[in-house]
């Protein structure tokens, strides 16, 4: 996973930002949230998408996606839908109402990826995840969301 990220993420954000990705994904995500997360491969066995998510152990309400990754090349193809929509039936088949998540305020893309799936967006959330790390956070409530079909 680490591999792909500063590439499919066009260095946003240089070092700094390359450094923060990587410590989003540490192994025990991997390790730990297997039966909730999502990865797609190639033939070749390349990561072309992955989505990591959980439920809450909180709020049983809720689940949280983590971080999600789509090959630009496969942008505008539904493979990011695709995971969210997996996700979101995993969340309502344990009893799971809302999902939220976050994303940095300079990642327009994904801001507008996640305002057209249909999650309410926060105004950005100065400090957030620490000093200079402002967030923008998100929320969908499923039970306003259809089921998909396909």
């Amino acid at each position: 996973m680490l591999a792909v990220l500063d590439t499919w993420w066009g260095g946003l954000k240089g070092e700094a930002g390359a450094t923060e990705r990587a410590l989003l994904l540490p192994r025990l995500y991997f390790q730990h949230f297997t039966t909730t997360s999502f990865l797609l491969e190639r033939g070749s066995g390349e990561v072309a998408a992955f989505l990591v998510g959980f439920l809450s152990q909180t709020e049983p309400e809720a689940a949280y996606v983590h971080f999600v990754g789509v090959d630009p090349a496969l942008h505008g193809q539904g493979v990011g839908r695709a995971l969210y929509r997996a996700f979101f039936a995993l969340a309502r088949s344990h009893g799971r109402r809302y999902v939220h998540c976050i994303t940095s305020p300079e990642n327009t893309a994904s801001r507008a990826f996640h305002t057209r799936l249909g999650f309410t967006a926060s105004a950005v959330k100065p400090d957030y995840d620490g000093p200079g790390l402002d967030r923008v956070a998100f929320t969908i409530d499923l039970s306003a969301e259809p089921v998909a079909t396909s």
